[in-house]
């Protein structure tokens, strides 16, 4: 398996080239058309692993437009969604630049690990902005916010529900109020994804706290930065897939990063939920409930009941709040402390 990693590595370093800190700049302030592959190498003691990323750059000046997935491994629709892009899309089509991350946490999509990186058992979605000296989570983190998010005029990140999520498509950003041009950039950019429902969370972090997510490390930075949500339970779905090629193409056009022919934008009223009501599983067991993601819910509402392994009920878990099932735990077995359902909601009238 070492060999192989290694045999990995030096493929994609005779088909891309290795790249350092602040290479990523240099490629894109290259005054041409292109389309560059390349991979950072990330070694932490006798862990060693890689981070792909692609540039792809038009004749004409634009913004920056940075695309990552894969940040969990085992969401694959995004992951999906992403190749087909590659392979689809043009420097001839590109105006501006495009930074593109296919698969962030190449450890945990090869092993089929959900959430964490299996080498050092973090959770990259939990870690920026990272470390430089860390981990390879660390440093994959760091290294997306140094070379990537401190690069990008736009950032979006790319997710889905993992092996035991079962979750409504839906586009989201951080309400930061004190940057009003980019949080209206980024509600527009939702509206024009075509993804009916736009989640808008609070945002309170002071300049020097942790992020720990990517999209909002990107807004702690003060850049335009979103998130699509689509996919579920650890599959792929055809529809999901189209659902983000979509909203990428779409979001893209609407940036001004890509040119069309004719444009497939359409009208569409969003529904948007500016609340979430997290529902934390009260106690480990088996979990029982009949509800979906994109169901509807009423306060004081029982939403599903956990049992213990012979079968005896333990509890009912009741809703706090009116709104819609965003995601839920889609599968049995639940552990205290997990997010078992996020409902979301408005409360503007």
């Amino acid at each position: 398996m070492k060999k192989m990693k290694k045999a990995v590595l030096l493929l994609l370093v005779l088909m891309g080239g290795m790249v350092n800190a602040q290479e990523i700049k240099r490629i894109i302030d290259r005054n041409e058309a292109f389309r560059k592959d390349t991979v950072f190498t990330i070694k932490n003691d006798l862990k060693e692993t890689y981070l792909p990323v692609t540039v792809i750059k038009g004749k004409e000046k634009g913004p920056v437009f940075s695309i990552v997935a894969g940040i969990h491994g085992y969401e694959y629709p995004p992951i999906i969604a992403v190749q087909e892009l590659l392979n689809e899309i043009k420097p001839e089509n590109i105006k501006g630049t495009l930074i593109i991350i296919p698969i962030a946490n190449v450890e945990a999509f090869q092993k089929r690990i959900p959430f964490l990186n299996p080498l050092d058992q973090k959770n990259l979605n939990n870690t920026f902005p990272g470390s430089q000296n860390g981990t390879p989570t660390d440093q994959i983190a760091n290294i997306i916010t140094k070379e990537i998010i401190s690069n990008s005029t736009i950032f979006l990140d790319i997710h889905g529900g993992d092996a035991n999520e079962d979750l409504l498509p839906f586009v989201c950003y951080y309400d930061r109020k004190d940057t009003p041009e980019n949080k209206k950039l980024a509600h527009d950019l939702s509206v024009q994804s075509q993804i009916d429902h736009i989640v808008s969370y609070p945002y309170n972090l002071t300049p020097t706290e942790p992020a720990k997510y990517a999209f909002k490390q990107a807004t702690q930075q003060g850049i335009t930065a979103l998130s699509i949500e689509a996919g579920k339970l650890g599959t792929v779905q055809k529809e999901n897939v189209d659902m983000i090629k979509t909203a990428v193409y779409n979001m893209l056009e609407s940036s001004g990063n890509y040119i069309r022919n004719k444009s497939n934008i359409k009208k569409l009223k969003a529904i948007l939920l500016n609340q979430q009501d997290y529902i934390k599983v009260p106690e480990n067991g088996i979990f029982y409930s009949e509800l979906k993601s994109g169901d509807k819910v009423t306060k004081n509402q029982v939403l599903g009941y956990i049992t213990d392994e012979f079968g005896s009920k333990k509890q009912n878990v009741i809703s706090k709040t009116d709104g819609i099932i965003l995601y839920k735990i889609g599968t049995p077995p639940v552990n205290k402390g997990e997010t078992l359902f996020c409902i979301g909601y408005s409360d503007k009238k």
